[in-house]
């Protein structure tokens, strides 16, 4: 199919395409087959590292004819070859170039020709379709659209090292998220590519390596067979940690470190493993040096970040390994002034790429803190590490953003460090800044740092809450999102904790009765128990719980009574009956309960549930009601003697459960 263009050539754009442009493109319509191949020829010589070259041949159209001569059954081999290799340089230019090519529908005609049986050609497709693929402007999808297509590329993978190298290339760049995953291992890419590892070519066993890198990551299935795959017979983890050596190039190391990191993350390989503790964690370190080119730098501290994530051991290793703390500081001072780089293009370029280091450092500090409050005293205690955090938070690059809010949020589970540091610097300010207006993967964040800056022991909560935060927490509870909803309903709740009436009313105020119904009934356990809980701190010291009750006592009981006959875990029942003995706490609150007979009822039948927790908890409830020092207690224990409530008392008080028995 052709390519038409879509507006007339300007004249000026016609002033650039010189007259040997033209040249090259019209000796492609020749009726000398001789003639059209040594114009090809022409045309791959004067293209070669010439990216104005490149354009003019685009604009006066050469890729369709290109497309066609490589098509045609009457072409000689020589001449589709050819072709190929002019194409693959024109993909070699800037992305508008790929963008043209992709428009001519290149993908399909390179596809088509690895059915040919020339060895040469089909190398020459490969190496076009590899240069096409890795260009940010392919869709990975185009891979996939067609089922035969992966299963004739693996049957390529033994043809020669070269179709070796760009099958896994194209592999490893088109492969995206689980579901591609998943069509390679069930085309056999694990078991097809686990031999190259020992080619006798670097690159092809490097292109391996990085197919491995993009399989296994996030994927428990691939993992777990490569552990058990074995090369000459020796074990894929084994191979991996010899690739991990000092003597091997830094791309492989890191390369063979990020597959064992994957492996390890998917349970395939124990985290106290000898590969990991001593070899994998070590190498991840040493990427974070400064003598690391930036890239390295910023990887080795990505990767590094994932591994240790979730596992406080490694976590604790990672942070007395090669005083990778202190050496994490460089990464907010670079370039330095004193920087090691002469040339003036890399300097250029790491200039612009300077906010990925500062990135990567939040992301490991955040691993290296989520656990150990030594190791996060450590980490705020490196120069300048609060402001790099406030600075941060304000950051143009969103992956900044939010790479600092993670480390806050990691630091902020600090009681210590929330009294201290985070006070001195007022984080709170810049955090609510972010809360305004961020995507939802910051607001997520941010919300549950927020959660901890709202503890009752914080002195943060104070400052939070005259600026403005009840109106923001109660929109985020009302978020499609339900980690947004979460976190807005947990620190309505760690707000509500031993707070002042005023803003106990004004979180009900903010949330409506209309709202906190919603949250009740959402299909979300976590919601739910959150919003139980935030219930049960208002519900809390007497004339709060009078209040409370004397101006949304109907809709609370209605929610008690909605959850007690609902179908709900333990955990809500309990949490819920909670709620009711704070109520029965109430002085004037306690007669909602006891002019409601089906309430009533419903504590007796919890107190002979089968479960010591429920029973204790509607326990709660009657001690409350029969408190002997408070007025009416005398015809509140007549009337629940005539429930019955005694004899199950007395039934009780001979439990094998102590607690019961006291109560």
């Amino acid at each position: 199919m052709a390519c038409v263009l879509e507006a007339p050539l300007r004249m000026s754009v016609l002033s650039e395409v010189t007259a040997s442009s033209r040249h090259y493109v019209d000796r492609l319509f020749d009726l000398d087959p001789q003639k059209v191949l040594q114009g090809v020829i022409d045309m791959k010589n004067a293209v070669i590292g010439n990216n104005k070259q490149k354009a003019n041949l685009i604009v006066l159209g050469a890729v369709p004819r290109l497309l066609y001569l490589l098509q045609q059954e009457s072409s000689s081999t020589e001449l589709r070859t050819e072709c190929a290799v002019v194409l693959g340089s024109l993909a070699m230019g800037t992305e508008n170039n790929v963008k043209s090519l992709l428009d001519c529908h290149i993908i399909p005609a390179l596809l088509q020709g690895l059915l040919s049986p020339d060895l040469k050609f089909i190398e020459a497709c490969l190496r076009c379709l590899r240069t096409i693929f890795i260009s940010p402007v392919t869709p990975e999808d185009l891979l996939y659209t067609d089922a035969t297509v992966i299963s004739h590329l693996m049957a390529l993978l033994s043809r020669s090292r070269y179709t070796q190298e760009y099958i896994c290339q194209i592999f490893s760049h088109c492969c995206k998220g689980p579901d591609h995953q998943t069509i390679l291992f069930n085309h056999g890419a694990v078991q097809s590519i686990a031999h190259l590892l020992v080619s006798t070519s670097y690159k092809v066993r490097m292109q391996a390596l990085k197919c491995f890198s993009v399989l296994a990551f996030e994927n428990p299935q691939v993992s777990m067979t490569l552990v058990n795959v074995s090369v000459d017979g020796e074990l894929l983890p084994q191979i991996f940690v010899k690739m991990l050596q000092r003597d091997k190039p830094i791309e492989m190391q890191l390369t063979s470190a990020k597959c064992l990191t994957s492996m390890c993350r998917a349970g395939a390989i124990r985290t106290d493993d000898p590969c990991i503790v001593l070899k994998t964690l070590p190498c991840l370190v040493r990427m974070c040096s400064k003598e690391r080119l930036l890239e390295e730098r910023v990887e080795g501290a990505e990767t590094l970040a994932y591994l240790i994530e979730t596992d406080v051991e490694l976590q604790r290793i990672a942070s007395i390994t090669d005083h990778l703390i202190v050496m994490l500081a460089d990464y907010f001072k670079y370039p330095s002034s004193v920087s090691a780089i002469t040339d003036i293009k890399r300097l250029d370029h790491d200039l612009k790429h300077a906010h990925e280091l500062r990135q990567a450092a939040f992301k490991l500090y955040a691993s290296l803190g989520a656990n150990d409050e030594d190791i996060r005293k450590k980490i705020i205690e490196t120069e300048n590490m609060m402001d790099r955090i406030v600075n941060g938070l304000s950051e143009s690059s969103i992956k900044v953003r939010l790479a600092a809010v993670r480390c806050l949020h990691s630091l902020s589970r600090s009681v210590q460090q929330l009294r201290t540091s985070f006070q001195d610097h007022a984080v709170w300010k810049p955090l609510m800044k972010v809360l305004q207006n961020a995507p939802n993967e910051i607001l997520v964040v941010a919300s549950s740092t927020l959660c901890n800056l709202l503890l009752e022991f914080s002195p943060s909560k104070e400052p939070i809450l005259e600026s403005g935060a009840i109106e923001l927490l109660c929109s985020l509870t009302q978020s499609e999102n339900l980690a947004l909803r979460v976190n807005g309903i947990w620190a309505l709740m760690n707000m509500a904790f031993q707070a002042e009436q005023k803003i106990k009313s004004d979180i009900l105020r903010g949330l409506s009765t209309e709202q906190l119904f919603q949250l009740l009934s959402d299909s979300d356990v976590n919601v739910l128990m959150k919003t139980l809980g935030l219930l049960r701190n208002l519900l809390s010291t007497r004339p709060h719980i009078d209040h409370i009750m004397s101006t949304h006592g109907k809709q609370i009981m209605q929610a008690v009574t909605l959850i007690l006959e609902g179908e709900h875990n333990i955990e809500v029942k309990e949490q819920t009956l909670c709620i009711l003995a704070n109520i029965a706490d109430g002085t004037t609150a306690k007669e909602l309960i006891m002019t409601n007979d089906d309430i009533l009822q419903k504590i007796k039948y919890y107190m002979s549930h089968s479960n010591a927790k429920l029973q204790l908890a509607a326990m709660f409830c009657v001690s409350n009601l029969i408190w002997n020092e408070e007025e009416g207690s005398q015809e509140r224990q007549d009337k629940l003697r005539d429930m019955g409530i005694v004899d199950i008392l007395h039934k009780l008080s001979q439990s094998s459960d102590p607690n019961l028995c006291d109560k």
